[in-house]
């Protein structure tokens, strides 16, 4: 058994069947909804995680054999393999570039919110925590027409959030005001609460001049930690 395939047997090992239809329907794998098509195993995220952790002397080929997989799972653990990688060699500079390259080239392979919220802060959002005059990285993705690509904008930021730096998630937020999906409403409104935990008046301000303009979902994930009085003033804007 070579390498990849023990890597999807011990996946398989773990998985439980009975969990595929209920992945099936929470990850909307349906006909016209945004995983139309994908396929499940029934693994569990730590399940999964603790078989990645045992992967990350495995190379970029091998990954990215897994991200070429059409079982979500297979997938998923390579990009948790990825993380591993990249907190591995936390005072190795140059390893974590090229970790951060390889995920930017196979960001598109994050095909799902998950694979996305699972990585993106991890890779992307910790390398620019270290570096960041690398920041452009978020703005052009933000511009790309691929929805992952656009969450993973987003959802980097979660890190510059927790470091008190708060710029990146103001002005992609209000780039995406106008975003016709939910599924940036919901990261969007996300980062704008977390961005609230940090500093309250920063998020005031932004709801007084954007929650007029925001659409609903962004929105009520933005107030969700308000007290009531405040979010009956945002929502009546």
């Amino acid at each position: 058994m070579d390498f990849i395939e023990n890597w999807k047997y011990e996946l398989a090992e773990k998985a439980k069947p009975e969990k595929i239809e209920i992945f099936k329907s929470f990850f909307k794998t349906g006909v016209g909804e945004y995983g139309e098509g994908d396929h499940f195993i029934g693994l569990s995220v730590p399940d999964n995680r603790a078989v990645a952790k045992t992967k990350i002397a495995c190379s970029f080929a091998e990954v990215g054999e897994m991200l070429a997989s059409e079982i979500h799972e297979h997938r998923l653990s390579a990009f948790l393999c990825l993380v591993e990688k990249f907190k591995k060699a936390k005072r190795a500079l140059a390893a974590r570039r090229e970790i951060l390259n390889f995920y930017l080239a196979n960001a598109r392979r994050a095909n799902n919110w998950d694979l996305v919220d699972l990585s993106a802060p991890y890779i992307l959002g910790q390398w620019l925590v270290d570096n960041p005059a690398d920041e452009t990285i978020l703005y052009r993705l933000s511009e790309s027409e691929n929805l992952w690509e656009q969450r993973i904008a987003i959802v980097s930021t979660l890190m510059l959030i927790r470091g008190n730096h708060f710029e990146p998630t103001v002005k992609i937020a209000e780039k995406y005001l106008t975003h016709p999906h939910s599924l940036i409403h919901k990261a969007t409104g996300w980062m704008l609460r977390e961005m609230g935990k940090r500093d309250e008046p920063r998020l005031l301000a932004f709801l007084e001049n954007h929650a007029a303009a925001m659409p609903r979902t962004m929105l009520s994930y933005a107030i969700e930690r308000l007290t009531p009085s405040q979010k009956q003033h945002f929502r009546s804007l």
